[in-house]
């Protein structure tokens, strides 16, 4: 029978999900109040703004796409917003709701240059990733930093809900759940998946394949102007070096959590275990004192050993010879 854990993806996030348990035992030695419900919701608080990212480049790869200007588009985002409101003069509110229309007219832009010229994800986006920070960089000259926001708007990255949840969590689950019915029960979200394995058997099955990746693309660049609200709100600032590596550790949290590079693979869930095991790790090394330097060669670790631990159950689950099935036409032994 199979269950929600069987095949090679459930097994991948067995495999995750003990090295996440590692991680958080190993740290729970090593670490200066790791074990404690406030550096839990602390984990959460800082890793929300990538985690939108990770979320909304799930689609994306699934589709055989990738995002590299996500990052620099949640920058451009806090840009737009801090310029409207201190300069413009607008509401937070209605500053945010622009900041957040800006992200989806950046995901537009990726979206129509790699839907309709057919022009690759990579080069693309990469292109945009320049684009998006050097706009940021042109607007403040590289030096203006908007700060001094409202109490009211600070309190959605700085306050707490009954005293304990940080406010930006219900929201990003919020959009986690919502992302997960899309891609795991909408058609829209099996489409995704038949496009990333065969873009052309998309095109030939009758998809919307232009379309749909047009789609994905505004929803990765809306997920960016979302996290950028959420990211200035936090730091009380912005300034155009928001999201610097944002897009990297977003790529790393879905890669982690087992979908292809190539497309046709992963899981909303999966980017969230991926996510959880790059937040604690990130954490779990600050509060054992150790150099910042080693969240980096500790990540590149944690994803070559999650993956070589998958291939090495792969091979161990192949040489298991599999149990005789009975042939429901075949006669009993001893039959006449």
């Amino acid at each position: 029978m199979r269950t929600p854990l069987s095949g090679e993806t459930g097994r991948h996030e067995l495999v995750l999900m003990a090295f996440l348990a590692a991680e958080l035992l190993l740290f729970s030695f090593t670490g200066r109040r790791f074990a404690t419900a406030e550096n839990g919701f602390e984990i959460l608080r800082v890793s929300v703004e990538f985690g939108l990212l990770a979320l909304v480049m799930t689609p994306v790869i699934l589709t055989g796409g990738i995002d590299l200007s996500a990052g620099s588009l949640l920058g451009l985002c806090a840009i737009v917003l801090g310029k409207l409101w201190r300069d413009a003069g607008l509401d937070p509110g209605w500053a945010s709701a622009l900041a957040l229309a800006a992200g989806a007219a950046g995901g537009l832009l990726n979206g129509v240059l790699i839907a309709r010229l057919k022009l690759p994800p990579l080069i693309v986006t990469l292109g945009s990733f320049s684009l998006f920070r050097g706009l940021a960089e042109a607007i403040t000259q590289g030096v203006d930093n908007f700060t001094g926001f409202p109490d009211s708007f600070l309190l959605l990255g700085q306050g707490y809900i009954l005293g304990a949840i940080p406010a930006q969590v219900p929201i990003f689950l919020a959009v986690a759940a919502g992302l997960w019915l899309l891609v795991h029960r909408t058609p829209f979200g099996r489409s995704l998946r038949a496009l990333g394995y065969s873009p052309e058997g998309a095109r030939f099955a009758g998809l919307p394949v232009g379309r749909n990746l047009i789609l994905v693309y505004v929803l990765s660049g809306a997920g960016a102007g979302l996290a950028a609200i959420i990211y200035v709100a936090h730091l009380g600032q912005a300034k155009a070096d928001a999201g610097t590596g944002y897009e990297l550790l977003a790529i790393t949290a879905v890669v982690l959590g087992g979908a292809s590079i190539f497309g046709g693979k992963g899981s909303v869930h999966g980017t969230l275990l991926g996510l959880a095991a790059l937040a604690v790790l990130k954490n779990g090394i600050a509060l054992s004192d150790r150099p910042s330097e080693w969240v980096g060669m500790a990540t590149g670790a944690l994803l070559l050993a999650v993956l070589s631990g998958e291939a090495m159950l792969k091979k161990m689950s192949a040489r298991v010879p599999r149990s005789p099935t009975r042939d429901s036409t075949s006669m009993p032994s001893g039959s006449p």
